[in-house]
């Protein structure tokens, strides 16, 4: 795993389109051929390989997407989908909400975003370690 600084500087480069690429490549959980992302993302959008080829060279070039030439390019991802996301909440906590989980919470709240049974299962998150209290 990278460390946090190097990872939240590659994952802050992230375009929604590279995104979607990304997906692609974490969900494999290992090395793809451009031909096996391309298929793959024929279901879910009309972009020629010219396009998908710019997204890894960008990818590649910021350091979140390692190719490897053998007859074929190989693609993986560096960072973990679960790192990047990690990073995506944080950054819009903190951006949004001036860092503070709990105001975010409280729009949700607020905005009815979250139904009882959303609320019972954050509180139950909540009650983990009330014990030492």
């Amino acid at each position: 795993m990278l460390g946090d600084e190097k990872m939240n500087k590659l994952a802050s480069k992230i375009s929604d389109s590279e995104v979607e690429v990304m997906k692609v490549l974490w969900k494999a959980k290992g090395e793809l051929t451009l031909t096996e992302i391309r298929t793959t993302l024929e279901d879910t959008s009309d972009w020629e390989a010219s396009t998908i080829k710019t997204l890894l060279r960008r990818l590649c070039g910021k350091g979140v997407v390692e190719s490897r030439k053998d007859k074929v390019f190989y693609y993986s991802a560096n960072i973990s989908e679960d790192e990047y996301n990690e990073y995506s909440t944080q950054s819009l906590i903190d951006r949004l909400y001036a860092g503070s989980a709990k105001k975010l919470v409280a729009a949700l709240v607020g905005n009815k975003k979250l139904n009882k049974k959303d609320i019972n299962e954050l509180k139950n998150m909540f009650k983990v370690g009330d014990d030492n209290e």
